[in-house]
């Protein structure tokens, strides 16, 4: 991982469970951006509490990952319904009041409403970010309003979305054309809010990396500012899904070497929104490189 950057140019946050922690620094040692140790979907059932042992001992530094100090890290918690919730909950307050403590954020499963990003907010200080994972129906009703509690808080991150757990919920195939509508309704909410884009869904694929790289750029295309990871390999593809194509930054110089006065590309006026555009593509660009 490299050096913390702000939410909105963090693009991959890779998963690995609670329950492995042989795993946790082999994660932090990627190129991910972001490191999320899960305590929910990803640990074996009956491993839940070694699972909160494991991000206690790894997180807080009492069994040191390195001889510098702790990694760091975002922790999956359960969702807010759920007994496991408040012992997750005791578990990490217990390592962020630890001097250089490796907890970064919370990302809350299954957020259903703006009460449940307020309990986790309510048990740390201000600074740990909050990242609501939409997973149902319920969820994303209320995304706005999730969206704009996060936004309230000055651990600001973003939402996520968590597509096979949301079309489990409706009774829906996952496929993409079936999602749109629930995609489009996180990146409005995200951006009433004024948050980084969200994040998509993990790909289940893991071999075959052309197809995550597909879906990332499908994403992005959407408005999403990044995407969850299950696999380290999923992260190179991530990346370039994400990142400007050659095409896209050769278009991007050439509308700005008209800025400042009307003109054509291609055969197209140039117009404020371009030029916008092309600045982005151009940030992007550096910022991905």
């Amino acid at each position: 991982m490299g050096p913390e950057a702000d939410s909105a140019a963090s693009l991959s946050y890779l998963f690995v469970p609670g329950d492995r922690p042989e795993r946790f620094r082999k994660a932090y040692d990627t190129s991910a951006d972001r490191v999320i140790i899960d305590l929910e979907d990803a640990v074996a059932p009956g491993a839940t509490v070694s699972a909160r042992r494991n991000v206690v001992a790894a997180l807080s530094g009492v069994d040191r990952l390195d001889g510098a100090g702790t990694i760091a890290a975002y922790v999956r918690v359960n969702g807010a319904d759920t007994k496991a919730f408040a012992d997750d909950i005791e578990a990490l307050r217990a390592i962020a009041i630890e001097p250089r403590n490796g907890l970064r954020g919370i990302v809350l499963a299954k957020a259903e409403c703006p009460a449940a990003v307020s309990r986790v907010r309510e048990a740390f200080a201000a600074e740990i970010a909050v990242v609501p994972l939409i997973e149902s129906a319920l969820g994303l009703i209320h995304a706005l309003e999730i969206a704009q509690s996060v936004a309230q808080t000055e651990g600001i991150d973003r939402l996520a979305f968590g597509a096979v757990d949301f079309s489990l919920d409706i009774g829906a195939e996952p496929l993409d054309e079936n999602l749109d509508y629930a995609r489009s309704q996180l990146v409005i909410a995200s951006r009433v809010a004024n948050l980084a884009g969200p994040l998509e869904s993990p790909s289940l694929e893991i071999d075959d990396t052309d197809a995550v790289e597909r879906a990332a750029r499908r994403a992005k295309g959407r408005g999403f500012g990044g995407m969850l990871a299950i696999h380290p390999a999923q992260l190179p593809a991530i990346k370039a899904g994400f990142a400007p194509s050659a095409g896209e930054v050769d278009w991007a110089k050439a509308i700005l070497k008209v800025e400042g006065g009307a003109g054509r590309v291609d055969g197209r006026l140039v117009d404020r929104p371009l030029f916008e555009r092309a600045r982005r593509i151009l940030k992007d660009a550096r910022v991905w490189k």
